[in-house]
């Protein structure tokens, strides 16, 4: 027997049979090409999400396809101090620390008078004026410099001697042993200077200066300079 008529929306008929349970029509399937679209999208952000690995405070940090960050695992004593304006994390991915404490030095010779010291056997060249003393580790009543801490450090001298036909020679002295040398002996100038520089590794406590080892400099040797820094803290 046939059961009742529904009347639908777009005026069909539908013939229920009696007892039977009513389902909603099943959703139909998406378009192939919304399907291909969402897995295009899929593909192309994949290789942009960025991957990082954090292993702890004192490992490197590596950035798949980014950079590499270089961690301090032995942080210098001295990382209490005021930070540099280069210190911290740098544009280029990896992070810069400072060196430590600062030392430098530079003296420089005012006048042409020559000390009395300088008539003594040590021949030490001395330096009346200041310019740096970063660490007060420079001493201008011996001429001495001395290492505040083990570390390399960078030294330069120039030497002037004016109207003294001698030859000279400077050398520049650690611990008493003479590590470098310069002259001047040109005898057709008026003003000559005797320059040199070199890089030292030194301990804590290592001492430094000049040293006229050959002439005189009687004749005076205003504006001679003599300078050096710490490089890097060992």
């Amino acid at each position: 027997m046939v059961g009742p008529h529904r009347q639908l929306r777009s005026g069909a008929t539908r013939h229920l049979s009696a007892g039977a349970p009513l389902h909603p029509p099943p959703p139909p399937p998406p378009p192939p090409l919304l399907l291909l679209l969402s897995l295009s999208v899929a593909v192309v952000l994949a290789p942009l999400l960025p991957s990082a690995l954090a292993q702890n405070d004192t490992e490197p940090i590596v950035l798949e396809g980014k950079c590499l960050v270089v961690c301090d695992s032995n942080p210098s004593a001295d990382s209490a101090e005021t930070p540099s304006p280069f210190s911290g994390p740098s544009s280029l991915g990896f992070s810069v620390r400072s060196g430590g404490a600062k030392v430098a030095f530079s003296v420089v010779r005012s006048t042409n008078h020559e000390p009395p010291e300088m008539s003594n056997r040590t021949r030490v060249i001395y330096f009346d004026q200041i310019l740096v003393n970063m660490g007060n580790s420079f001493d201008v009543e011996t001429g001495t410099f001395s290492a505040p801490r083990k570390g390399v450090y960078s030294f330069s001298f120039h030497v002037v001697k004016v109207y003294n036909r001698q030859t000279i020679e400077v050398a520049l002295v650690m611990n008493g042993w003479a590590v470098i040398s310069a002259f001047a002996g040109d005898q057709d100038v008026t003003r000559e200077a005797a320059s040199n520089g070199v890089l030292l590794s030194m301990d804590k406590g290592n001492r430094v200066h000049l040293k006229l080892e050959r002439g005189t400099l009687t004749g005076g040797w205003k504006f001679s300079t003599f300078s050096g820094f710490l490089v890097f803290p060992l």
